[in-house]
């Protein structure tokens, strides 16, 4: 478990990106929720849009993205750590390499979508991945979602 300056943990950034993925749900987008934090504080926060916006590029890491780029007044977010719920698919994972991103921890795994599934040559070679960090909760709401639509 990792503890951040302000003695904040991983679980707790991670509720941060589940109270983003129910947004979502919320306006019925794919439950995935994103914080990035920087320096021990959240400074952008996204989820899923590409319904609301009717733009399939419109994912909760990539909302997350612009919004800390905006917040620190540059592009590269460097230092910064990426909480999402679900693992990135490869387009995310491709964007994280362009934004110099520290380090990204997931939820839940993305078996069929998830940039695992094309390798970690995506990823900045720098970039520090960890995984499970609340996927129980992470994977049962993208599930509870899915199962709704059916």
């Amino acid at each position: 478990m990792e503890i951040s300056k302000t003695g904040r943990t991983d679980e707790y950034f991670m509720k941060q990106a589940l109270l983003e993925a129910r947004k979502a749900a919320d306006r019925d987008e794919v439950p995935v929720g994103a914080v990035i934090v920087g320096n021990g504080q959240i400074i952008a926060r996204g989820h899923n849009l590409s319904e609301t916006l009717n733009d399939a590029t419109a994912h909760a890491e990539m909302q997350a993205f612009t919004a800390a780029a905006n917040h620190i007044g540059g592009k590269y977010l460097n230092g910064c750590t990426l909480y999402v719920t679900i693992e990135p698919c490869p387009m995310c994972a491709a964007a994280s390499l362009w934004v110099h991103l520290g380090e990204i921890v997931f939820g839940a795994s993305d078996p069929k979508r998830g940039y695992s599934t094309i390798g970690a040559s995506l990823l900045h070679p720098r970039t520090i991945v960890r995984s499970g960090v609340l996927a129980y909760e992470c994977g049962l709401l993208m599930s509870e979602f899915f199962r709704k639509k059916r």
